[in-house]
Order: structure tokens, then C-alpha cells, then sequence
């Protein structure tokens, strides 16, 4: 195969976080600095950790990634970004409790040194947060305004070749498409008039978009997964992707249904609980924002089992899905899942699955890989949805000509497919 132009990966990559100061983000960027110094493993970091198959089974070719794709060096990763509340990057990620204070004061300095710029922030869109942090202005193209200067500033005074954006704020309240979603032009207008379906993420991701920076959506708000911005993205030749970093109940969802497709095992229901006890517990302690977040979840498993092709099996399922918040467990989340099955003659069977998951030390490698992906992607010239990184996403993004796919392990085929592409080299059908 003909090997895909890639400009090389020089100078420093400008990494801006949306919701810098959540636990998430505090993760990811605490963890990213103690791993390139040699004191911590990125563990589930696919970037830094899998091999890759090149060629035949018997070739025996099984490089790193990261030594075989010309993807930036995490040394040359510089962090910046805005939050609600001004609080710096240390002090944010020991409020959370995600990582130890050993871990934490490894790193301390470049933590410190990571002050929050003022956010985007409407009360409307987050009902449980009260920002104190905030920016103001006339009219949502005036934030628009401002967040551009914030990246040109940041790109400036950090000395960055290339810079990506990253969303790692709360949910916002659900917002279905409307006719100002349609095309960029609508989209515009609407930010000027203040149009009340403008969400702070759509004024962060169309300042993204209009500086030629990359946007990844980590949160299941609609933000880039409109065809207004897909229009934009296509003309500013930036790669967008989302949406909501697919971590732990999500995750075993894709791993557990395509088990029961394949075997032709019958479901009846699926009900999913989950108890959280971080910021984005809270927010999604708010019906609006958890409407958002059941969309997101409830998409993955019809779309899997595909119940108009096997009535028999997958007509009939009951899926219920429940958030609750929960304090004193702090970012250790539970999720719990009754499984209903049946399989020879209809004869009923369980299943039972109790994940005790750790939610940002999940989603802080998503961070890493995405950041790094999306930032080879506008190197090699993939401009709009970059559907090869629907592996890391709970709702991939699809434009309205295709369906998304969520089975996991065909995700991972496609996204290592395309990185053998752009090497040059065949892409594998496993069957050789």
C-alpha cells in the first residue's frame, strides 16, 4: 500500500483541557507528567503500551505503536486549559482524591505552574456547579472571540508548533439538534443572537475549529455532533471526534453483547446501576444532565444486537440505566449490572457483573491516546469525524450517511487499521 503523508511531529504539542481542574483532567495531566519522568507506567495508555501486527502471522512483526507511527513524544506535550474555578492544577487534583499525595508531589511544580484560564460558563447547561471562574461578554460570539485569543495566547507564550483541544468538563443538561445546529451559517447567527441552544461547549468547540485546532469531545454533549460543525471542520481541514470517553459500564457493554450476538444467545433486559461520588456525579444528579448521559448509555447495546435483524433474540429487551450520586465514594464508582439472558429452547440464565472501577484513572490513558491520535490525524490530513477512534467513545460520531459501530473489538480492528495505512502497510482481515 501506498504510505500515507504525515508531516512530522516537531516542536511542542499544546494540550488544552476543558474543566483542567476536574479529576479527570487532573489525572490525566498528573499522570502523563510522572510517566515521562520515568516514575509511573501509563497503564491502558494504548499509544505508549500495544504492539502492532505488521505483515503475515509468520513475519512475527509485533513493534510498539509508538515506535513504528510518527506520533508526538509525551516529553513534548505542554498542558494549559480553563476551569470554572481558579484553583491550579495541583491543588485541583488533590482536592479530588484520585491520585495520593506521594503520586501528587512527584509532579508538584508542573502542576502548580498549570493555572486555569476563566471558562465558558452558563448555569443553565450544569445546574448542580456554581462557577466562580468565569468569563464574561455581550454575546456568545463574543466568548467565541475570547476563547480564540485564550488559544493564540497559549500557543504563543508556550512556544507550541501544534495545539489540541480536549473536553473534560461535566455533561451538559440534553440538548436535542435544532435548525440551529444545521449549517455553520445557522450555527453563527445563533451564537450572535444569544440563542439559548448554544451550549458553552459549542462555543468552545467552534473557536477550536476556527484556529485549525483539533476538538475531542469527552462528554456526551452534542458540541461537534452536528452537521453544522462537521460543515466547519471539513473547511477548516481539522479532525473532530467524540463523543463521552467510554470507560467502565459502557466498556464491559461492548465487550458482553457482541458475546451474546455471536454465540446467538438471547437477551430479555439489561439493567445497569451505577453509584459516583465526584464532580461528575453530582452533575448528573441533575435530570437534564443525566438525560444526556441515558442517551449516550442506552444507544450502545440495540446498536450491537441489531433487534430489526434478529427479532427473536433482541425485539423484546428491557434496558434501564440509573446514576446515582453518592458522596463518600468519592471517584471510585461501582456499576452494577443485572443481565437477563436465555439461550436453547428459550431457557432463561443470568448474568451478573459488579465493577468497582476507578472512573478518571479509566478515561486519564483515553486522554492521552486521543490527544495523540487526533493530533497525527491533522498531521496526515483526516480532516472531520475521525470515526477510526470510535473505540474510545460511549456515542461514536457518525455523519447521517452511516451507523455508528460500538462492538469493541471491531473498533480496535479499524483503529489499527488505519494507523497500517498510513504506514504503508496492509491492513489484516486475520485471515492470513
Amino acid at each position: 500500500m501506498t504510505k500515507k503523508e504525515v508531516k512530522e511531529a516537531n516542536g511542542k504539542l499544546g494540550v488544552l483541557v476543558v474543566g483542567v481542574g476536574g479529576a479527570v483532567a487532573s489525572t490525566f495531566i498528573a499522570g502523563t507528567l510522572i510517566a515521562r519522568k520515568g516514575m509511573g507506567v501509563p497503564v491502558g495508555s494504548i499509544t505508549q503500551l500495544a504492539t502492532i501486527r505488521l505483515g503475515k502471522r509468520n513475519e512475527n512483526r509485533f513493534p510498539k505503536i509508538k515506535d513504528v507511527v510518527p506520533l508526538a513524544d509525551m516529553n513534548d506535550l505542554v498542558f494549559g486549559g480553563w476551569d470554572l474555578f481558579e484553583e491550579d492544577v495541583y491543588q485541583a487534583a488533590k482536592h479530588a482524591e484520585v491520585l495520593t499525595n506521594e503520586d501528587l508531589d512527584k509532579v508538584k511544580d508542573e502542576l502548580s505552574a498549570i493555572k486555569p484560564m476563566k471558562a465558558v460558563f452558563d448555569q443553565e447547561f450544569v445546574k448542580r456547579l456554581h462557577g466562580t471562574w468565569v468569563k464574561s461578554a455581550p454575546t456568545k460570539w463574543d466568548l467565541v472571540a475570547q476563547v480564540r485569543n485564550d488559544i493564540q495566547q497559549f500557543k504563543k507564550e508556550n512556544n507550541c508548533d501544534r495545539v489540541v483541544m480536549i473536553w473534560c468538563g461535566s455533561t451538559e443538561v440534553f440538548t436535542p439538534l435544532s435548525k440551529v445546529h444545521k449549517t455553520q451559517a445557522a450555527l453563527e447567527s445563533a451564537m450572535k443572537e444569544n440563542n439559548p441552544d448554544i451550549a458553552p461547549s459549542m462555543i468552545y468547540a467552534y473557536a477550536s475549529v476556527a484556529e485549525g485546532v483539533p476538538y475531542i469531545n469527552g462528554a456526551p454533549n452534542l458540541t461537534v455532533d452536528m452537521p453544522a460543525m462537521w460543515e466547519f471542520a471539513d473547511k477548516q481541514q481539522v479532525p473532530i471526534c467524540g463523543k463521552d470517553f467510554k470507560t467502565g459500564q459502557t466498556m464491559l457493554k461492548t465487550v458482553l453483547s457482541p458475546m451474546l450476538k455471536t454465540r446467538m444467545l438471547g437477551l430479555s433486559g439489561w439493567f445497569s446501576t451505577n453509584i459516583l461520588g465526584n464532580r461528575d456525579g453530582e452533575v448528573l444528579d441533575d435530570p437534564g444532565s443525566f438525560k444526556t448521559k441515558e442517551e449516550s448509555k442506552l444507544s450502545v447495546i440495540d446498536n450491537i444486537l441489531q433487534p430489526d435483524l434478529y427479532p427473536e433474540l433482541y425485539g423484546n429487551v428491557y434496558h434501564k440505566v440509573r446514576i446515582n450520586y453518592y458522596p463518600p465514594r468519592k471517584d471510585n464508582k461501582e456499576g452494577w449490572d443485572n443481565i437477563d439472558l436465555f439461550g436453547w429452547l428459550g431457557y432463561p440464565m443470568q448474568l451478573k457483573v459488579d465493577f468497582l472501577c476507578r472512573d478518571s484513572i479509566l478515561a486519564a490513558p483515553l486522554c492521552l491516546d486521543l490527544v495523540l491520535f487526533t493530533d497525527l490525524a491533522q498531521r496526515a490530513g483526516m480532516s472531520g469525524i475521525q470515526s477510526w477512534l470510535s473505540f474510545y467513545f460511549k456515542s461514536p460520531m457518525h455523519d447521517s450517511e452511516h451507523i455508528a459501530e460500538h462492538d469493541l473489538f471491531i473498533q480496535y480492528v479499524k483503529l489499527k487499521n488505519t494507523l497500517r495505512q498510513m504506514m504503508g502497510e496492509e491492513t489484516i482481515d486475520f485471515i492470513d
